[in-house]
């Protein structure tokens, strides 16, 4: 695989995006069209209600979401009732609808419509990136991007356009622990407050001594400032250090510091009084871990084993397919948009059997 490539890999009810660059999984985006992120859609939508202890007002959607504008982005001086063409500038997440940014033009009146879609994760990347080719595995979306890409840009490829390593890195990212080359791993535990983010030496803690831990500290928050921009982690950050005193934590922070300044989203807060190293990372889209679930909820484990169908399909094509997996996990794509019916449409028929007793992960479908 070239050093470095946009990849798109689409499968039924699910786009999983990866720039792959320099060996390695450099952003990761999983969109799901039954649930649309929404980020840069245009709307035309009216002011619902002033909020002015919160310095902005809640603005009425098409499809009956509401989402909330700022007095700083444009909902100083408006009026219950008016009708606004509004941008979805922060994408709903924590419970939270999406906040909206006023967008100048002509006066609009209603009703409640969306406008435009915004660009979806290979669109913001092949534009962010514009010397990287983009490799596609589904023909649809690959005539898609053509049309705005150009067709030498974008490869459409047979098999799955994530090879095994890029599959592997996607895969770590609906985990919570991750390891760390040279022994130590990271723990990832989201809470709706915060992301609190421990470091662990490992079993062999106890013989390190203050260069050595330092020197995994340092191995560790290079992954950090990795992991929290491929999940797309966002708002406070607290990060439990190893083995450290709060002095030598102290001088880890320039180090970090610098790493952070990467990622325009996050800044090094500082270390508190308990010493944990603070992060504030600004909230734009949905993290990972409310798409994915930790662990993987029914709906992830189900679209997953809707990509292995897929696979089992393509090589016994006409088979007769069945997928074997919890009731809940039936449930969760039954209601999930059109999916089953774009795997029909895809793949044949699938007939769906209920397994209460099928441990979490070994949901599969099977040719009869």
């Amino acid at each position: 695989m070239a050093a470095s490539l946009i990849l798109v890999s689409v499968s039924p009810g699910e786009q999983r995006t990866a720039l792959w660059r320099d060996e390695r999984l450099d952003a990761a985006f999983i969109e799901r069209p039954f649930d649309p992120e929404g980020l840069d859609d245009l709307h035309v939508g009216r002011l619902a209600a002033r909020a002015p202890a919160m310095a902005g007002a809640f603005v009425a959607l098409a499809g009956g979401a509401t989402g909330f504008l700022p007095d700083s982005d444009g909902a100083r001086g408006r009026s219950e009732g008016e009708w606004l063409r509004v941008r979805i500038a922060r994408a709903a997440q924590g419970g939270k609808g999406p906040r909206l940014a006023v967008v100048p033009g002509d006066v609009v009146t209603g009703p409640l419509r969306r406008l435009a879609a915004g660009p979806d994760a290979p669109l913001r990347l092949a534009q962010a990136f514009p010397e990287l080719p983009v490799r596609v595995d589904h023909a649809a979306t690959a005539a898609r991007l053509r049309g705005v890409l150009g067709r030498q840009r974008v490869e459409l490829v047979r098999s799955s356009a994530f090879e095994e390593a890029v599959e592997e890195e996607f895969s770590l990212l609906g985990a919570q622990e991750v390891l760390l080359p040279g022994g130590g791993r990271l723990t990832l535990h989201p809470t709706p407050a915060l992301l609190a983010i421990d470091i662990d030496a490992g079993h062999q803690a106890g013989g390190r001594d203050a260069a050595a831990h330092r020197a995994l500290n340092a191995r560790a928050l290079a992954e950090v400032a990795r992991q929290i921009r491929l999940r797309h982690a966002a708002g406070a950050i607290l990060i439990d250090m190893a083995g450290l005193t709060a002095a030598r934590r102290r001088d880890l922070l320039p180090g970090f510091a610098e790493t952070l300044r990467a990622d325009p989203l996050a800044r090094l807060v500082g270390l508190t009084g308990l010493g944990l190293l603070e992060v504030q990372r600004r909230r734009v889209r949905r993290p990972l871990h409310e798409i994915l679930g930790l662990p993987p909820s029914p709906l992830s484990r189900g679209l997953a084993a809707l990509r292995q169908g897929l696979r089992t399909a393509h090589q016994q094509p006409g088979a007769r397919l069945m997928l074997t997996a919890p009731p809940s996990v039936l449930r969760a794509l039954r209601q999930a948009g059109d999916t089953l019916q774009i795997f029909a449409a895809e793949a044949g028929s699938l007939e769906l059997c209920p397994d209460p007793l099928c441990p979490v992960g070994e949901e599969h479908i099977h040719a009869r």
